[in-house]
């Protein structure tokens, strides 16, 4: 069956899953994930633990997976996280379906999820093939415009190419840059994240892999819905509280 979407919105149960009251009991569940992780459960085991414990849903699931984190990696991605300030006259490379999707989310009124680390995720998958979407021009512009605020040197944007349709991606955000006078690049790569992990230049991303190999790296996503109305966002924040184990 084609893939018809037109937005990247919400899955009609995350009103009920991710309802206020449900906060609590997922704020817990990444605590106890982390807290696993920190000493050394395997991942699979870990969360099916957690999982059946609190009784959760697949996609709850899904969303303490995505919002947990050893200690060690907490601190870590914090010490190299470099402050927007930093940015001008810098090269930036963008990891560009992870930033470009979750901003699409949030415009369609997505689950976001504030984790351990601080980095927003969100629910979507990309399951091998990107399309676009309403937001998706919005999603750029909130990008581009949140970058130009900090004057960087360059900007790289980089697309993984076993995705579908991402040389059409491609086409668009170099259109995008040429209507608004930016000078930015578009690249196309096999291993996009090896190039992220490796380079001295910092990177926009909430990939987790990344996050743990690269020098230096910023909050893009963050600071891009700063800028958003609050009462928009179906934001959730599931660190966990200093009277957490």
């Amino acid at each position: 069956m084609p893939d018809k979407r037109t937005h990247r919105g919400p899955h009609p149960e995350d009103k009920r899953l991710f309802a206020s009251d449900q906060i609590p009991l997922l704020r817990q569940a990444v605590s106890h994930y982390s807290w696993l992780l920190t000493r050394g459960y395997a991942q699979t085991s870990a969360l099916k633990l957690v999982g059946d414990h609190f009784s959760l849903d697949s996609r709850q699931r899904l969303a303490v997976m995505r919002s947990a984190c050893t200690d060690t990696q907490r601190i870590l991605r914090k010490q190299k996280e470099i402050p927007l300030s930093n940015l001008a006259d810098r090269t930036l490379l963008l990891d560009g379906y992870n930033i470009l999707i979750t901003l699409e989310a949030a415009l369609s009124g997505g689950v976001l999820l504030i984790g351990q680390d601080g980095c927003i995720r969100d629910l979507s998958g990309l399951h091998g093939t990107w399309r676009k979407v309403s937001e998706t021009l919005p999603a750029v512009e909130l990008a581009a415009e949140t970058l130009k605020k900090f004057n960087p040197k360059e900007v790289l944007w980089l697309l993984d190419r076993p995705v579908s349709n991402s040389g059409r991606l491609k086409i668009l955000l170099e259109d995008f840059f040429k209507n608004k006078n930016l000078s930015w690049k578009v690249e196309i790569h096999q291993n996009p994240d090896q190039l992220l992990r490796q380079t001295p230049s910092p990177v926009a991303t909430s990939d987790s892999a990344v996050l743990d190999e690269c020098p230096g790296w910023f909050n893009l996503t963050r600071e891009a819905l700063s800028y958003l109305p609050a009462a928009s966002l179906f934001l959730i924040d599931l660190r966990k509280t200093n009277d957490e184990k």
